[in-house]
């Protein structure tokens, strides 16, 4: 019966998603100096069996949902953009209960004063987080699944102030250069994650809450374009050195890639992952990946330029 209802509920879930999707809206405003972008997507994965199924399988229920937004302001030599990208996916097996599969909180602003065409000085503020608590998954001795808690919101969580030069040679692509960067990490009740996460967890002291990195540099690339008809390609590469602790493996990087593609004016496919190497987390490279199938809006107030 509970299978029966939760079908029910997310039938009528991706009706309305579907009611409300319009695919992509733009009304261009010549005379405001913001340009905006919103972008919503809404995915959901579903499976149910009969006690009898001699196939096997395991009753599911699965969710993702991404929001973007960006919004920018442009007058004579100055501009400000600021982006919210949001990201956050579980899966419900039964008799697991819910896991997270996706979470991301990444807030940035940022100034620019115009040098030339390519060219600007720039400040700017970024944050990246979670929403909500992580686990690793192992079995005891006994054989007994486990669930040790190796992240939270705000554990970790990075703010970093970068102040250097944007090259932006075309509307699509831009590459910040910040000689100075300070980076604030935190990491709420560090003691939590001692025994899974190692003595300073995401490289914060466990008697301490936070890690300041005041002599950094930051590299931050970003490219988002329309490659062939209906199929976007997106990608945020950062990297980050600490010039305290200036050494090849101590370097951090972290590429967030995306394609997307139109199937109609409803349906979006999209394919992705993140790419994670930081040393303060783990020796090695950490990989995730995505695929959504499901139902996208977007809205913006200006052409997108060929």
């Amino acid at each position: 019966m509970k299978e029966k209802i939760t079908s029910i509920v997310v039938v009528a879930l991706i009706l309305l998603s579907g009611s409300l999707a319009q695919a992509q809206i733009v009304k261009p405003d010549t005379l405001s100096n913001w340009q905006k972008k919103f972008t919503f997507g809404l995915n959901f994965n579903q499976a149910s069996f009969s006690s009898n199924w001699k196939a096997g399988g395991i009753n599911s229920i699965g969710f993702n949902s991404q929001l973007n937004y960006k919004f920018a302001y442009v007058k004579n030599n100055s501009s400000w953009d600021s982006e919210i990208d949001l990201l956050y996916g579980f899966v419900k097996n039964a008799g697991q209960g819910f896991r997270k599969t996706n979470d991301r909180i990444y807030l940035d602003t940022k100034y620019g004063y115009k040098l030339n065409k390519n060219w600007d000085l720039f400040t700017s503020l970024n944050f990246l987080s979670q929403f909500t608590k992580g686990y690793k998954y192992e079995d005891d001795a006994t054989g007994t699944e486990q669930e040790l808690l190796i992240s939270d919101i705000l554990a970790p969580a990075f703010i970093t102030s970068a102040w250097g030069a944007e090259f932006h040679p075309t509307d699509y692509f831009k590459v910040r250069l910040s000689p100075f960067a300070p980076r604030l990490t935190i990491v709420q009740d560090p003691r939590r994650f001692t025994q899974t996460v190692g003595p300073e967890p995401y490289g914060v002291d466990s008697t301490k809450t936070t890690r300041l990195e005041w002599l950094a540099f930051q590299m931050l690339a970003e490219f988002d374009k329309d490659i062939f008809t209906n199929v976007n390609l997106k990608w945020r590469y950062l990297m980050y050195a600490n010039y305290e602790t200036l050494e090849f493996k101590t370097i951090d990087h972290r590429l967030d890639l995306m394609f997307s593609s139109k199937v109609n004016r409803f349906i979006t496919v999209s394919l992705g992952g993140i790419l994670l190497y930081d040393y303060d987390q783990d020796s090695g490279a950490q990989v995730s990946q995505l695929f959504n199938f499901g139902f996208s809006y977007s809205f913006q107030n200006y052409e997108d330029k060929k």
